[in-house]
């Protein structure tokens, strides 16, 4: 059966080629084989343009040979106020406010804080899920 409709349209899902486009034929896969064997040679007339102070030849090669580096924020100890989750939160906005953090810091602290709730909350409705079945198996068999 065709995958054209009889209004000239494709039927969704049905691709009009199924076997599709065969890997490597697509015009820049074909430039990427014009060029392959001309890469050394570009990569060395970077590299001289850049050893005679090519600002722009060397960027060029550093940006494609060496990762840019991604800024490191050094750990901080932090006095964070003891006690149940909402206390402890509240101690962190204070940091915030008081400017011993930023408030990117305070809030990557208080989305953590949020995630212990939660699997607080997840290991908290198990036990009780693990004790109504216990309970529930007593009755049975009692």
């Amino acid at each position: 059966m065709s995958a054209h409709k009889n209004s000239g349209r494709w039927q969704p899902g049905r691709s009009g080629n199924p076997a599709g486009r065969k890997p490597g034929t697509g015009s820049i896969q074909q430039l990427r084989v014009q060029i392959e064997f001309l890469i050394p040679e570009i990569i060395q007339k970077l590299a001289t343009k850049a050893r005679e102070g090519d600002i722009g030849a060397a960027r060029l090669l550093l940006e494609r040979v060496v990762p840019a580096l991604k800024p490191v924020e050094a750990p901080q100890m932090l006095k964070i106020a003891e006690g149940d989750l909402s206390t402890q939160a509240k101690s962190i906005v204070a940091l915030a406010s008081a400017g011993e953090v930023s408030l990117a810091q305070a809030s990557q602290l208080l989305w953590a804080l949020s995630a212990v709730a939660k699997l607080i909350e997840v290991d908290e409705l198990l036990k009780r899920v693990d004790a109504l079945e216990k309970q529930i198996e007593s009755e049975h068999l009692g």
